[in-house]
């Protein structure tokens, strides 16, 4: 589970947990996140372990995961979660912006897909589950290379699980606007802003996609396979975003 010191990547990796998985914590920078939600895991009796990740590395990608299959003997899922958003007007898109984003959201998940399928096929098969956005329907102001990288995640997605069939299934999940910590920068008023426009009448919360990634990396999806399927509160329907033009991104710079 990469990305999973915060935000969505720790609410799935506990989640995965209590489904009897055992997981590998993935993190950048985040330490604390992740010793965190180590030990959660495994104060609730489950097993996980904290691996440190940079995505634009191509060597550490393929050391992570072969530490990851060597540590718990195999490597049955792998969720490409983490992601990098870099908001703000296009224009002002940097090329450390860009590579940035491109990097964590496609290039790692990219490599780390292929390592892992290897591993996978030595154990029968596996799952890959890729992390998109409700941006890639959508389309929105100050989203820029986020947009575009997780277009090209979703193209990805159905291209490896044509490539990668018939021993490892990969389908994405396009999450709606979702209440974190990360998002309540952005605006004080994140969760009424996106609830006027979501059909459902409320913003996401992390743990409402435990439910779809479990199924997606379970027995009971082993035929469902290059399948990209939004849980946006039913938004997806109507694509109406909030004006972001008050909205602060300026943390996404740091």
């Amino acid at each position: 589970m990469t990305g999973a010191s915060k935000g969505i990547g720790q609410r799935l990796a506990l989640g995965l947990a209590q489904h009897g998985a055992s997981v590998a914590v993935g993190y950048h920078n985040d330490a604390q996140g992740a010793a965190e939600t180590v030990e959660s895991i495994t104060r609730d009796g489950g097993a996980a372990h904290a691996v440190q990740l940079d995505l634009a590395s191509l060597d550490n990608c393929l050391t992570a995961v072969d530490e990851v299959a060597e540590l718990f003997g195999r490597l049955d899922i792998l969720v490409n979660n983490a992601a990098r958003t870099r908001f703000g007007p296009i224009h002002e898109t940097t090329e450390v912006d860009f590579d940035d984003v491109v990097n964590t959201v496609l290039k790692g998940p990219f490599f780390l897909s292929l390592r892992a399928s290897e591993i996978m096929n030595t154990n029968g098969g596996g799952a890959i589950v890729n992390i998109s956005s409700i941006a890639v329907e959508g389309i929105m102001p100050f989203h820029g290379a986020y947009t575009m990288a997780k277009g090209g995640l979703e193209s990805m997605t159905r291209q490896m699980a044509l490539d990668l069939a018939p021993a490892v299934r990969v389908n994405a999940v396009a999450p709606g606007a979702t209440l974190t910590a990360r998002n309540l920068r952005y605006s004080e008023g994140y969760s009424d802003d996106w609830s006027r426009v979501t059909p459902l009448g409320r913003v996401m919360m992390p743990g409402d996609y435990v439910g779809i990634v479990s199924f997606l990396t379970g027995d009971a999806a082993e035929m469902i396979t290059g399948q990209i399927i939004y849980v946006d509160g039913g938004w997806s329907m109507l694509g109406l975003g909030p004006n972001m033009d008050a909205f602060d991104f300026s943390s996404d710079k740091l």
